[in-house]
Formats: C-alpha cells, sequence, structure tokens
C-alpha cells in the first residue's frame, strides 16, 4: 500500500519527519492491516513495526469518537507507553484523537477517573489494563483493534496470561502481534481468539 491512500493530515506528518513512502515492511502490512486482516508480523528490530502501528491505528480511527477507546496496545511497561505516545502525538497531528497511558507507577483511581471522560487509543502494560478493567474502568465493547507492541517481553512476569484474558472480554476485533521472533505458545491464540490470522515472515 503507498502512502497515496492514507489521511492526509497522517501523510504530512510523515513528510515532516522525512518518511515519504513506506518502506519494505510496510509494503507488506499495510494494505492487509487496512482490510481488516488480524496479522502476528515477525520482523527484526529497525525494520518499522512500531511506526507500522502508528499508521495504520491512525489512518484507521481518523478522528475521534465518543468515550470508549476503539484501539488497545499492549507494551511492556511505563517508558514504552510513553514513548509509544509521543510518536502518536507526533503523527496525529491534525486529527483530535485522543491517547491515554495506563501502567503501574500511575495512581488507579485517577487513571480510571481520566479514562472515563473518554479516549481513542488506550497504550497500556498488560496487569495495569487488567485491573483497570476488572474495577469497571474501561470499557473494551468499542474496540476495534487490539494490537500487542515487541510482543517478546510477554513470556516474562504473567505478561501472556495477562494479555490471553482480554479477549474474553470483547467482542470481535482486529488483532495485531508484532514481535522479533514467533514463540509457539501463540499456538494457543491462533487456535482461539486468532484463528484466521496470517503470520508475516519479514525477513528485511
Amino acid at each position: 500500500m503507498s502512502f497515496k491512500k492514507l489521511l492526509q493530515s497522517l501523510k504530512d506528518n510523515l513528510k515532516r519527519q522525512g518518511i515519504e513512502s513506506p518502506n519494505a515492511l510496510q509494503k507488506e502490512i499495510l494494505s492487509k492491516i487496512k482490510g481488516g486482516a488480524s496479522l502476528f508480523v515477525i520482523a527484526p528490530k529497525n525494520s518499522g513495526k512500531t511506526t507500522s502501528i502508528v499508521i495504520s491505528v491512525i489512518n484507521h480511527l481518523k478522528e475521534a469518537f465518543e468515550d470508549a477507546p476503539r484501539a488497545l496496545i499492549f507494551v511492556k511497561d511505563k517508558q514504552e507507553a510513553l514513548e509509544l505516545a509521543e510518536i502518536f502525538n507526533i503523527y496525529k497531528r491534525g486529527t483530535d484523537l485522543r491517547v491515554y497511558c495506563a501502567y503501574e507507577e500511575h495512581n488507579l483511581e485517577l487513571q480510571r477517573e481520566e479514562l472515563y471522560l473518554g479516549t481513542d487509543i488506550v497504550i497500556a502494560t498488560p496487569k495495569r489494563l487488567n485491573r483497570i478493567f476488572y474495577l469497571n474502568g474501561i470499557n473494551l465493547n468499542k474496540l476495534q483493534m487490539c494490537i500487542i507492541d515487541d510482543a517478546d517481553f510477554l513470556f516474562r512476569n504473567n505478561h501472556f496470561a495477562e494479555v490471553t484474558r482480554t479477549p474474553e472480554s470483547i467482542g470481535r476485533c482486529q488483532y495485531l502481534v508484532f514481535t522479533d521472533n514467533y514463540d509457539m505458545r501463540f499456538e494457543r491464540w491462533r487456535e482461539s481468539f486468532m484463528n484466521l490470522a496470517q503470520i508475516i515472515n519479514f525477513k528485511g
């Protein structure tokens, strides 16, 4: 997919960052994501996985809508959440999309109150997302995209189990898993909520 089909403000923001055309990974996956496919994207570091997430989410959501989030992105920790939010803030300029970060080092009750005010994109650590959800602090019924960035972290500190709980609470959704290495434990997801997912093994 070329950038010609992207939201104009997104194209402008990419151009300001010196990005005028998709790289090799983006040429392979952006059209599939736009078409609604669920994917496991296996690609080396610095191949453009995170930028692909940002482009896809902004281009899909386009503008703020109601209060419940439509995109949920799981990340490893607070630092990863804040760094990803900053990338979103650069590329979503010209839109009114709202981004919210949820992580352990922030007051839980305050996060619930802030989420209640409305957001479009939630970037969260698995443990904190589940705590907020089970306290009825977030509505996942409108979720359209559920994404895991740099998914290798899932196999430490019980994160895999935390993320696996999420699909039990949402309806039909597009799932995107970005990882440096495919782990056979992902087959559990392919057998349940990601049974139609494509595996994209990008060598670079």
